[in-house]
């Protein structure tokens, strides 16, 4: 799939490259920043309202940027920016690595490896922060593509803040390694699980950066 099937938009405003999905939580902030800026110069009480407000708007165009990437070469690239949380082997020969990933950091994620997206399942759950080992149980999207590797799982976990995953792509699409696939909003976790036989290159504490750090190890 070329990368532009599943690019950022442009907001029509700001000129910034944002994510996909990000409209229902930036266009009410911007709005209302814009709204105070306007009135500030006749009113002391919109001129106090205006400072938070265009702070706020200033962090959420931050928070949303979709920075276009120089894809990096290897069998398994990272899909997510963060901090690596946990490694951890599974029952059934794979590796999970566990990403952190906090409000600064882009929340696009891109897909690991090139394949077909064979299923996307959103399940249900609570909302305590990412970086809690209960976090398991928070609502989330598994994912699982079908790639040269064989099967490969990737799992958006929802943070204490963040409340909505939003997949890009549905069942059966053809991606590319390091195209966009989805997005979560505000402080989260992704996990990919790693065949069994394949290295881990990363470690615990490792920062990474979406379609560029690579996570498994010739």
């Amino acid at each position: 799939m070329p990368h532009s099937q599943t690019s950022a938009h442009r907001d029509s405003l700001t000129g910034v490259r944002l994510a996909r999905g990000a409209s229902p939580w930036l266009l009410p902030t911007v709005a209302t920043a814009a709204l105070s800026l306007l009135r500030a110069r006749n009113s002391k009480r919109a001129a106090a309202i205006a400072v938070p407000t265009t702070a706020l708007a200033a962090g959420m165009l931050w928070f949303f940027r979709d920075p276009e990437r120089e894809i990096a070469q290897g069998r398994v690239i990272s899909p997510a920016d963060g901090v690596v949380q946990s490694i951890m082997p599974w029952k059934d020969g794979r590796t999970r690595v566990a990403i952190f990933m906090s409000p600064l950091n882009v929340h696009v994620n891109r897909a690991p490896l090139s394949g077909t997206v064979t299923s996307v399942e959103h399940i249900p759950g609570g909302f305590v922060p990412a970086f809690n080992k209960e976090s398991e149980n928070n609502e989330r999207v598994v994912w699982h593509f079908d790639t040269e590797l064989g099967d490969i799982e990737m799992v958006q976990i929802a943070g204490a803040v963040a409340r909505r995953i939003v997949p890009y792509i549905p069942q059966g699409t053809k991606v590319e390694q390091g195209d966009r696939i989805g997005l979560i909003r505000f402080g989260s976790r992704v996990d990919i699980y790693l065949p069994e036989g394949v290295e881990v290159a990363v470690e615990v504490g490792q920062a990474t950066t979406a379609g560029v750090t690579r996570i498994d190890r010739d």
